[in-house]
């Protein structure tokens, strides 16, 4: 197990690195940087003349590098990283990268994990009772529902929340975690309460998307399961009907959603990544758009990067999983 853990984290590293190479690159493709936004900034205030302002802004690119090639900038992104910790500094925030996402990510991983434990136990448990009630209203009802929540898109139903919420019950606190009065105050049963009341949507619509997958593939992989020959030697065995299917229908059709889980937390973040820009929530998302929007690179690509670090341990404890779930492939390494 230790052994196929370190071939899984070496084999990682050069997709990591070549992750990082077409991210940065990809968001230095468009035209303009930081300074281009400060130029604006400055015109659009009124404060300076287009020569002054556009001097200022060359002194700032010269200033932070912005007028060097891109992959001197890349290199010398990446060696900070390497030799120092270095995330490089964000010139939105006028603060270390590493502090921005410090204060962000751990939110988004939170909700995003809070999303993927729901969506996991009730997708899974709606789907054996699919599976087990082939066409009855339950099945029928839990397919629309798996439906539904593969389709609509999590935009959409952010929208149609925050429409409901503001105009028909007059909520207008919705783009933070807390009250104002709950906002400094040590942790209580209340300020959970009003944690709850505030984060509830992007847990609901980002879990919805999630649970909804894990019922489809569950029930359709039980359903092929439980019309295996080792299922019916079960049953001819005697064994009740609830033993045949919990020790042995769905161990074997827990295979594909093990797999799944290499994608699942990605999928769990962007899902709360879109949420939470339409609710204006200090989280991931709105921190990345603000930086593309400006050009701050060093945010973007750094948060991009630690959203690709997520796939690929995403993908490292789902064969981890397989591993100690299937006795062959634990043979096998």
């Amino acid at each position: 197990m230790f052994r196929f853990l370190l071939v899984r984290i070496a084999s990682a590293i050069p997709v990591l690195i070549i992750l990082s190479i077409v991210t940065f690159a990809i968001i230095q493709a468009p035209p303009g940087d930081y300074s281009d936004y400060i130029r604006s900034q400055l015109i659009n205030q009124g404060g300076a003349s287009f020569e002054a302002a556009d001097a200022q802004a060359k002194a700032y690119a010269v200033t932070h590098g912005l007028d060097q090639p891109i992959p001197l900038q890349y290199v010398n992104w990446i060696w900070g990283i390497v030799s120092r910790g270095d995330f490089g500094q964000s010139f939105f925030y006028n603060r270390p990268v590493a502090d921005v996402v410090g204060e962000r990510l751990p939110r988004t991983l939170l909700l995003a994990l809070t999303c993927h434990i729901l969506a996991s136990i009730l997708g899974i448990s709606l789907g054996i009772i699919a599976a087990t009630r082939q066409y009855s209203w339950a099945d029928q009802l839990i397919s629309v529902i798996s439906f539904l929540g593969l389709t609509v898109p999590r935009f959409l139903m952010a929208l149609i929340i925050v429409y409901i919420m503001v105009f028909h019950f007059n909520v207008s606190e919705i783009n933070s975690f807390f009250s104002a009065k709950y906002g400094g105050a040590p942790w209580s049963w209340g300020k959970f309460v009003n944690l709850v009341e505030h984060v509830w949507p992007v847990v609901a619509i980002a879990t919805f998307g999630g649970l909804a997958y894990n019922m489809r593939v569950m029930r359709g992989n039980l359903l092929d399961t439980l019309n295996a020959q080792y299922v019916e030697t079960a049953r001819a065995k005697g064994l009740p009907e609830s033993a045949v299917i919990i020790k042995h229908a769905v161990p074997n059709a827990l295979h594909p959603l093990v797999m799944y889980q290499g994608v699942v937390l990605p999928y769990m973040l962007t899902g709360e990544i879109e949420t939470a820009i339409i609710f204006a929530l200090p989280t991931v998302g709105p921190a990345i758009v603000s930086s593309m929007y400006v050009g701050d690179v060093y945010v973007t690509a750094t948060f991009m990067l630690v959203l690709s670090a997520t796939l690929i341990v995403g993908n490292i404890i789902a064969d981890l999983l397989l591993v100690a779930l299937d006795p062959r492939i634990r043979t096998g390494v």
